[in-house]
Formats: structure tokens, C-alpha cells, sequence
């Protein structure tokens, strides 16, 4: 609808005579109307829009293999025979990245490529660049003006015919330095192709998920999906932690306790519950040592400590869950699609002392759990297990008849149902028996465990699926599976980020947090990997009380994926021994005559001058943490990579250094110098 042609309201007020009185009110209140009408309609006109651009990516080879993503940024990074994608086998391959590019203002900008290979840039339907690299030099495309708003962006890249491919792409524009495009500046609009191919990602995801492999087994080969490993709970000493009560009501029917479980219904028909209580008795009986010793904690600084390490990212907030159903460990969605768990069951699932226990390492009965170790002391776990007991609901707990044949049946369908195709026991190792992958074409992924009903007098495992779940899986079956023995850290990393709820701390805390988005840009691969499995036992910001948790199964594919995400390789590449005369000149930049960076940050033993309560990290760390690339950009214009800093900004908009008495000034040259001085690490000299 298109209401431009109507007069101005003011202009046909003054056309009416005053004695139309009431009809003069009515035509205002229905021009007004029409002009809300046109509002809504306009609103409606707008394009739908998401984050990032759309990536696809097609082999070269002979079978022209493709996948379809949505992408943060025209960034990857392969190594020589590594796939692209699960979904493309290694080899040469050809990337296309479309979407918009969205200006703030009208504004000229300069474009930077690192790339391997070759590559065509294209903006608003021109071609703006193309050409070949060697990656060895960075090319600048020459200035381009760029609408306000949107601005179509499509990059087509080719890799080399051998050797580990790349690409990188950075603009610059006025009062900016080069710098990836902001991650929010590029947008893409949805396709059908694109939720098809989500659809196919999503259904191998949840066959890994699932533990699907358990049963149906896969050929595997080097390079595979690590989630083929992925453990379960160990059964062994279960007893010690688990009350058999919960354990009857988790095995009856686990998605009543937590929606969207990996862990399936076993037991159907009239005996169910019989059954479900028969296995609960047995494992019950399952002890390891001595009982648990019952922690007393301070429910007043466990609460503390459940909000200084950001327990809420991942749970429901204790005070929120009055309304909740009893011992029910309840979800909400995240966006992104994690969920929040609730802990108001926590008095009914845990035997006594068993939650401090387990606070204190998580990962100890089941290597792929989501919960982090936050690296707690005794006291600490005792004082959070004190504060959600306080918190929790009120405990259910039955006793369960445990008579000799009872425990013997229930320790044969622990053997008989499955429960020991993803469950480790040790004396116990039989198996159920399934068709393996191959043997399950297509047309069968419509019934067993995707059939959605759950018939009484069912066998089969029966999952909480939704309708949405099974079609990925049957978008997965459609493929030839192969992308199972196939595995790319990017991947790892897109399809836990959100799992994980990495954003809910890397993103809702930026002032205290690096932004999600620069972490793959900003760490080295290796010392991220190290950080995220908790092996690293310095802090990079030791006056937060909050701390990093640690993933130790994840940790490596979380930080490969990062640096391989931005365009850098899984390993960092080596550099030269420090230069001498560099580490001079830095260490003199560094200190007082130079930057006076020693104000703010420490350098080793050496401690910042002059701030106190919240130093800047320690140089003695910045070469084995950071990149190059990263710490280049950071020391133009801290500001332009992390509007949150306190960082200053030392050099001009032409990016040299007001300190001319050192490499005259020259930027790139000041800059590499104190990279050479920290480059020594713990080795560093004092600085001046």
C-alpha cells in the first residue's frame, strides 16, 4: 500500500470548512489510521536479515561436494589435507562468502586481503579486486566509497593446488585502522539452501549427541568426529553419588527430569516402573570406598561465590525456580540454542556430600560433561554445595526394596537393555546388538528410535526428540554419512560455542570478558587450548574474582577452532630468536623514557608503578598469548579492537609513534621492537 499521494494532514485541515466540526476529527482519526497502516506495512516491507555472511564451499574434485554455512567473517583457515567442511573431502576447494556489508555513514574505505590462492572481490555487483597470492605479502585493493547502509559484498576465493589454504580480509576507513570487518557489520539474508544444510549439520550433531554410534557402529578413520569418543557417565561407585530414588525416576523416564537429555527411555509397558526400580537398586549398590565425607559449608559465601563465578550463565538463578515442578531439572532456552538447567533438584539426585564432590571435579565420572571445573577448594565446594541445598527443594527421597532378587534383576537389564553400550561398568561389557550405520539406508530413519510415538510394549530405546530433531536426522541420513570420519576445528568450535554457553560470560560481561567475537583473532591457538583445559595457572586479569572454567575434553578443539575460525593456522607458526638490538630499543619503549607501559602493567616479578586495584595483564605473558596480527592492531588503537578498554591510544592516525627518537618514530618498526623485548617472556630484563 502506498499512501505518498495523500495530502499533508495540515494542508487539508486548512481545506475544511469549520462547520464540518465532527467530520473534520473523523478524517483525522482516519488519516491517521491510513498513516499507521502505512507505517506497519513498511515495517513489514523490511528485508529479514541475520549476522554474518552466507559461506558455501565446493570441492574441486570430481564429486563437486558442497556445504552451506553462515559464516562471522570472510576469515578460514584449512591446513594441507584437511577438509573445508565435514561435507567436502580435503583437497583444492572454492569458497564463496555473500552477503551485505552495512555502513554507519556514507564513507570511503580501503580493503586488505591475506590470502592463498586466488580471489575476486566483488562490491555492490562490480568487481572491486581480483587477482593471485602467495600469502606472503598482504594486498590492498585500492579505496572504495560505500553507501550508507547496505552494501552487497561477495568474495570468491580458489586455493593454491596444494599447500594449506587461507584468507583474511580488513578494511580501513577514516580515523580506523586496517582491522577485520566488525562481525555486526555484516548481515546475509536467510535461504532455503541455507536452513537445509543447517538442517543436515544439526542431524549429525544430534546422531554424536545422542551417542549413536554406541549401537550403530562407524567406520572410522583418522581425522574423525572426536564426539565419536564421547564417554557417559561411568557406573562404577554410582551408588556413592546418586540416591536410588532419583536414579529409579531418571531411568522411567529421563526427559521429565531434563528436556532434551541424550539419555533415552529404556523401560515401556506395565512393568516399567518395576524395572526402572530394579536397575536404580543395583546400581544403588554400586559403592566405591569410603563414604563421602559430609561438607558443612557457609551457605552465605556460597552464594557469593555462585555469583562471582557467573553459575547464573548456565543455570537458573536459585530465587527464579520457586514456581518450578519439585526435583525437576527444568530448561530454558538460551539464545542461541543452549539451555539453562535448573538446581532445585539437587537434594533429591545427590547422596550426601556427593554435590561438594562433585563441584570439585565434575569431569571425574564423565570426561565430555558440560559442567566446568572452576578448579574449587574443599571449602569453596563445601560452601556452594551448602547454598544450593539451601536453595533446593525439599527432598523426595524413597527407600527402594533391595532384596538379592531384585539386585539380580536389575544387574541383568543393566546388561540386557543398552544401558552398557554408551555406560562404562567395569566387569560388565555385554552389549545390545544393533545394525551398524551402514546397514541403516535412508528409508529405515523412520521408525526404532525415530519413531515418535512410544507403543506400551516397545524395546526400543525411546528419545525425546522433537519433530524438528528427527528431520535433521533424516536430512543426515540423506547424506552418505562420510562427514562422520571427517572433522575441521571451526567445525568443533560453531557446534559447541553455544553448547557451552561461551557467549553468556564472552559477550553479556564485556567489560569484564573479552568479546567473543576477537578471541580467535587475539589468542594463540596453543595457549588458548591450554587456558580452556585449566592448565594455565596465572590469570591474565587477576583482579576479577570471577575465573575461567575449564573444558578439559573440548579444550583443544575449542582453542584450534578459534584461531582456524579468523583465518590462522591450528599451530602458530615459529619465529626467530629476539634481536638483540630490538629487545634493547623495547624494553627502553616499554619502560619509563619510552610508553611508560610499566604504569599500568607488570612485566614478570615486577609489578605496575602506579596502578594497583586493577593492573593491566603481564607483558611477561603478551608473546605467548597473543598474535602478531592481534597485538599490531591493539597497540594503534586499543580502542577500535575493544571498545570497553582502558587501554590509550599512543600513535596517530597515521599510525606512527610521537616517540621519534626510537626508529624515528616509524610505527610498524616501534611496534615490532617491543614485540622482540617481550618475545623473551620470563627472560624479560627488567624494563628501564
Amino acid at each position: 500500500m502506498d499512501l505518498s499521494g495523500i495530502l499533508p494532514l495540515k494542508r487539508l485541515h486548512r481545506m475544511m470548512p469549520e462547520r464540518w466540526g465532527l467530520r473534520r476529527i473523523q478524517l483525522w482519526l482516519v488519516l491517521g489510521i491510513l498513516g499507521l497502516v502505512r507505517v506497519a506495512v513498511c515495517a513489514q516491507e523490511e528485508p529479514v536479515r541475520s549476522t554474518g555472511l552466507l559461506l558455501s564451499v565446493t570441492g574441486n574434485g570430481e564429486t563437486d561436494e558442497s556445504d552451506l554455512r553462515a559464516w562471522p567473517n570472510v576469515q578460514l583457515y584449512v591446513s594441507e589435507g584437511t577438509p573445508p567442511s565435514p561435507f567436502v573431502q580435503p583437497g583444492p576447494f572454492t569458497a564463496v562468502w555473500e552477503g551485505f556489508v552495512n555502513s554507519e555513514l556514507r564513507s570511503t574505505y580501503g580493503f586488505y586481503l591475506d590470502f592463498r590462492g586466488e580471489l575476486e572481490l566483488e562490491i555492490n555487483g562490480k568487481v572491486h579486486w581480483s587477482g593471485a597470492s602467495d600469502g606472503k605479502e598482504r594486498v590492498a585493493t585500492d579505496t572504495l566509497r560505500l553507501g550508507k547502509g547496505e552494501n552487497a559484498l561477495r568474495i570468491r576465493y580458489s586455493t593454491a593446488q596444494s599447500g594449506d589454504a587461507f584468507v583474511r580480509l580488513y578494511w580501513s576507513g577514516r580515523d580506523m585502522p586496517t582491522n577485520p570487518i566488525p562481525y555486526e557489520a555484516l548481515t546475509h539474508a536467510p535461504t532455503a539452501a541455507l536452513e537445509n544444510a543447517l538442517l543436515r549439520h544439526r542431524g549429525r550433531d544430534l546422531f554424536t549427541e545422542s551417542r549413536c554410534s554406541a549401537c550403530h557402529t562407524v567406520p572410522t578413520s583418522m581425522g574423525g568426529m572426536p564426539e565419536l569418543a564421547m564417554d557417559a557417565p561411568r557406573l562404577d561407585g554410582i551408588g556413592t553419588r546418586r540416591q536410588a530414588s532419583w536414579l529409579a525416576d531418571w531411568l522411567l523416564d529421563p526427559a521429565s527430569l531434563r528436556a532434551h537429555t541424550a539419555m533415552p527411555q529404556l523401560f515401556h509397558g506395565p512393568d516399567a516402573a518395576k524395572e526402572a526400580e530394579a536397575v536404580a537398586v543395583f546400581l544403588a549398590s554400586l559403592k566405591s570406598g569410603d563414604p563421602l565425607e559430609s561438607f558443612s559449608g557457609d551457605a552465605e559465601q556460597g552464594k557469593h561465590l555462585y555469583e562471582t563465578l557467573r553459575c547464573q550463565s548456565c543455570h537458573e538463578a536459585p530465587s527464579e525456580n520457586l514456581d518450578k515442578e519439585p526435583s525437576a531439572e527444568l530448561m530454558t532456552a538460551i539464545p542461541g540454542g543452549s539451555v539453562k538447567i535448573s538446581q532445585k533438584g539437587v537434594r533429591n539426585k545427590f547422596e550426601p556430600g556427593a554435590l561438594a564432590d562433585f563441584l570439585l571435579e565434575p569431569e571425574k565420572h564423565f570426561s565430555w560433561i558440560r559442567m566446568p571445573n572452576f578448579k574449587l577448594t574443599p571449602v569453596e565446594a563445601g560452601d556452594l554445595a551448602a547454598y544450593l541445598e539451601s536453595v533446593a527443594d525439599a527432598p523426595k527421597v524413597r527407600e527402594l526394596e533391595a532384596t538379592p532378587d531384585i539386585l539380580k534383576r536389575g544387574r541383568e537389564l543393566v546388561g540386557s537393555v543398552g544401558c552398557l553400550n554408551c555406560h562404562a561398568l567395569e566387569g560388565m561389557q555385554t552389549r545390545l546388538n544393533a545394525p551398524t550405520l551402514a546397514a541403516l539406508k535412508a528409508n529405515l530413519w523412520t521408525g526404532g528410535c525415530l519413531d515418535g510415538t512410544s507403543p506400551e510394549t516397545s524395546t526400543r530405546p525411546h528419545y525425546s526428540f522433537s519433530q524438528q530433531d528427527i528431520r535433521a536426522l533424516q536430512a543426515f541420513a540423506e547424506t552418505d554419512r562420510s562427514s562422520l570420519t571427517r572433522h575441521t576445528s571451526a567445525d568443533f568450535l560453531l557446534r559447541h560455542v553455544d553448547r557451552l554457553n561461551c557467549r553468556e560470560c564472552h559477550g553479556a560481561y564485556q567489560e569484564e570478558f573479552p568479546s567473543y567475537d576477537i578471541l580467535g583473532g587475539k589468542l594463540k591457538p596453543e595457549w588458548a587450548s591450554r587456558f580452556i583445559a585449566g592448565q594455565i595457572e596465572w590469570k591474565p586479569r587477576p583482579w576479577l574474582e570471577a575465573r575461567m572454567p575449564a573444558f578439559p575434553a573440548y579444550a583443544q578443539g575449542l582453542g584450534e577452532g578459534l584461531a582456524t575460525l579468523h583465518g590462522w593456522p591450528e599451530k602458530t607458526s615459529s619465529e626467530p630468536d629476539p634481536d638483540p638490538e630490538d629487545v634493547t630499543i623495547g624494553r627502553a619503549l616499554i619502560g619509563t623514557s619510552g610508553f611508560s607501559c610499566v604504569s599500568c602493567h607488570g612485566v614478570g616479578e615486577f609489578g605496575a608503578t602506579q596502578v594497583f586495584e586493577a593492573p593491566g595483564t603481564n607483558l611477561a605473558h603478551a608473546f605467548e598469548r597473543l598474535q602478531w596480527d592481534y597485538f599490531q592492531r591493539w597497540i594503534l588503537n586499543p580502542m577500535r579492537v575493544d571498545p570497553t578498554t582502558k587501554m590509550p591510544g599512543f600513535f596517530d592516525d597515521e599510525g606512527n609513534s610521537p616517540l621519534t627518537e626510537y626508529y624515528e618514530g616509524v610505527g610498524p618498526r616501534t611496534i615490532r621492537g617491543m614485540w622482540e623485548y617481550m618475545k623473551l617472556g620470563s627472560k624479560m630484563p627488567l624494563p628501564e
